[in-house]
């Protein structure tokens, strides 16, 4: 083969293969999610609908250290925790040596780790004093507390 055939060959294989990366990009639908944060965990199957208000909880690394804002909350029945991460990688925990004789209490989250990443936590607990934290950061203070009032 001549070099004329080559390099015609090598030229169509380059353009046949830039014409199959480059075509239009699907139109966008609002229900897609797909480059949305995942939420750490969604509302489980059969469990009852929030019936209160959403109460947002920062997640928070930064030159200040590592805490929740607020730290301090006041929350009824159906209400709602949002913690929503803002810098670092935290989770949410409610601690059984920290809520000492409380049943109810939601697991352990898995690690927020993409900024804007939420976890919402329904409150479903009797009234009361409970005491959160970040797993890996509660020896730094990341810590706060929480109320539950009758409705």
């Amino acid at each position: 083969m001549t070099r004329t055939i080559i390099r015609s060959i090598a030229a169509a294989l380059v353009l046949a293969g830039l014409a199959a990366c480059g075509g239009e990009k699907p139109e966008r639908r609002d229900n897609d999610d797909h480059d949305r944060a995942p939420a750490a965990n969604d509302a489980a199957p059969g469990a009852p609908a929030p019936t209160g208000t959403v109460i947002e909880i920062k997640a928070i690394t930064d030159d200040q250290g590592n805490r929740f804002e607020p730290a301090d909350i006041e929350a009824k029945p159906g209400d709602v925790l949002r913690i929503v991460l803002v810098s670092g990688v935290h989770n949410l925990s409610f601690p059984a040596d920290s809520n000492p004789g409380k049943s109810g209490l939601p697991a352990p989250s898995d690690l927020l780790q993409l900024p804007g990443q939420t976890l919402d936590v329904p409150v479903s607990f009797a009234p009361g004093h409970y005491y959160f934290q970040c797993d890996p950061h509660a020896a730094l203070g990341m810590v706060g507390r929480l109320e539950v009032e009758d409705d």
